[in-house]
């Protein structure tokens, strides 16, 4: 089965016609929708989904699924949400072939793509990383994992810049023959608006998300984690930090019902120094007099929200 996701933002085109040029395979496409922005740019996104729905089905015979991205600018959310649909999608044939009691290795031909065409790049970075991530993490199935971008042959705003000067020249010969305040009214908009199209782009302002005006994009690249390793990071998920090692081995060995020893909390330190930044860069230290407070990175973070539902699974 080849299954695509395709997050949906204000185009058309690069999301269905490489497809359909290419001749490619598509069996089920997961369209995303942002929930996120002004009423009109929702209803524009909702709006090019339902017709991506359509097209896909009538032309490329695909079954389809929508989903709503609730914040296209929570990233961490988005990352979140990239990683349990690519996995769900990974093992969605071979859960089947399973549950029939057949050879799960057919199912090892299933692809997943993810189109970051459109969207905010918040959520095209996110489901990106995610992508690459699960090709790190599950080096079995990389073959399996493709994210593609396609680019436009010609993009509108110029175009629709250009065509606003010519209505303008038109409005500005009707204002001078025609006493009618809606033309003058009209005129003046168009002109303000190109103005600002003219000293600013296509976008106005920076806007403030969680206090900043800065989106950081982490860079997750997820690495096997051994049994004791991901112990040690949802239990810094649970409680969030922890004021020395000790004090994470004391807890460890409450949860875990093991007696707190010499041994064990030097085992604590080995894999906590794994985790760390000189290894795989999920735990972040701050020195604290003779101690070291210890707490998750922010890739590390991200590690706990995408594998948290197997930990509550206990798998």
């Amino acid at each position: 089965m080849q299954t695509h996701i395709v997050p949906v933002g204000f185009d058309y085109d690069r999301l269905i016609a490489p497809l359909v040029r290419e001749q490619l395979d598509v069996d089920r496409v997961i369209l995303l929708e942002g929930a996120v922005g002004s009423e009109a740019n929702v209803e524009y996104s909702r709006n090019l989904a339902e017709k991506l729905e359509t097209d896909f089905r009538n032309l490329l015979g695909a079954e389809t699924e929508r989903i709503v991205v609730d914040d296209v600018y929570d990233y961490d959310e988005a990352f979140e949400q990239a990683y349990d649909l690519i996995m769900t999608e990974l093992d969605r044939g071979r859960d089947a072939e399973d549950a029939t009691e057949r050879n799960p290795r057919v199912a090892d031909d299933d692809e997943v793509w993810v189109n970051i065409s459109a969207m905010p790049r918040t959520v095209s970075f996110a489901f990106a990383t995610a992508a690459h991530s699960i090709m790190v993490e599950r080096e079995a199935d990389r073959d399996r994992i493709h994210t593609y971008y396609t680019v436009p042959e010609k993009y509108l705003e110029t175009e629709l810049a250009e065509e606003l000067r010519r209505q303008i020249a038109l409005l500005s010969d009707l204002d001078d023959d025609v006493d009618d305040d809606r033309v003058t009214e009209r005129l003046t908009a168009a002109r303000d608006l190109l103005a600002e199209f003219d000293e600013r782009g296509t976008t106005i302002g920076a806007k403030e998300i969680d206090g900043s005006h800065i989106v950081e994009l982490p860079v997750a690249s997820f690495s096997n984690v051994k049994p004791f390793e991901e112990i040690i990071l949802f239990t810094l998920g649970e409680h969030g930090e922890f004021e020395s090692v000790s004090e994470l081995a004391q807890e460890l060995a409450l949860e875990l019902g093991e007696e707190y020893t010499d041994s064990f909390r030097s085992k604590v330190i080995y894999n906590v120094d794994r985790l760390g930044p000189g290894g795989k860069g999920y735990i972040e230290q701050e020195e604290h007099g003779k101690s070291y407070r210890t707490r998750l990175s922010r890739i590390g973070e991200l590690w706990v929200r995408a594998h948290a539902d197997s930990d509550e699974n206990g798998e």
